[in-house]
């Protein structure tokens, strides 16, 4: 993480802002219950599964990144291969690596506190710290709102599990249904471009339509190639458009 940074330090207020330390926390607490909660559905999800009350638990505290987390009891729900429902949670959690080269400039922590906050680097601390203004304020709504998720997030996944294992066969209430019904409702927030959305539409088809035909577990590795089909497509027409609006200036100059 590097010390250098363009925001400003402010004592209580961002001046220019007028943002106070309690609206960044009660953003940031807004967020952190908001999405805390639906732990529970992960603690429901995963002991359908089949995994264990322990396993579950230790997946929430030691994974910690919701999206992961469903892909990975997800494929095993549907008999996938353990490694490849494993390799599926990875790639999906590599973007928080991403996130933190962001962040590390942003909250300029000492080194001997990074490695702590790397635990909470996910999507929903991540979107706070960005819409603060001062490194106050993304210092606060980082902590905040890690804080506040981590600790309910682990909470209702206990929660949820022993529901679980109290109410008998998930599929029986639908409870199946739950992750995915969770994951598609923090994304859809987040598809804001044409370009994200693109991504998103292609990443569903691959999945969807690769789901009958390929073992459980791979078509979400598949459809991650959604991000860079799409990206590389778009290059390809800007580029094009470019090289025919070169042409025709050309066109025009020879023609004067």
């Amino acid at each position: 993480m590097t010390e250098q940074t363009a925001l400003p330090d402010a004592p209580d207020v961002d001046i220019a802002e007028g943002k106070p330390d309690a609206a960044v926390v009660r953003d940031a607490l807004g967020v952190g219950v908001a999405v805390g909660l639906s732990g529970f559905a992960f603690g429901v999800t995963s002991a359908g599964s089949g995994l264990t009350l322990a396993q579950t638990c230790a997946l929430s505290l030691l994974v910690f990144t919701g999206a992961s987390q469903f892909a990975l009891v997800g494929a095993l729900a549907a008999g996938g291969n353990p490694l490849t429902a494993a390799a599926g949670a990875f790639f999906l959690g590599v973007r928080n690596a991403f996130y933190g080269l962001r962040l590390s400039q942003l909250l300029a922590l000492p080194r001997a506190v990074r490695p702590f906050a790397a635990q909470w680097v996910i999507d929903e601390t991540t979107a706070v710290a960005l819409a603060q203004p001062t490194r106050r304020a993304v210092r606060i709504g980082f902590t905040v709102t890690g804080l506040t998720l981590y600790l309910l997030w682990n909470l209702t996944t206990l929660l949820g599990a022993l529901g679980a294992e109290a109410i008998g066969d998930t599929d029986a209430w639908g409870l199946d249904a739950a992750g995915p019904a969770v994951f598609l409702a923090l994304l859809a927030p987040m598809l804001k471009t044409t370009t994200e959305r693109a991504a998103g539409a292609l990443a569903v088809l691959l999945g969807l339509g690769l789901l009958p035909v390929l073992p459980a577990g791979v078509p979400v590795l598949v459809a991650a190639l959604a991000a860079p089909l799409v990206l590389w497509a778009r290059g390809h027409r800007a580029g094009g458009a470019e090289d025919g609006a070169g042409r025709g200036a050309a066109e025009g100059e020879e023609g004067r």
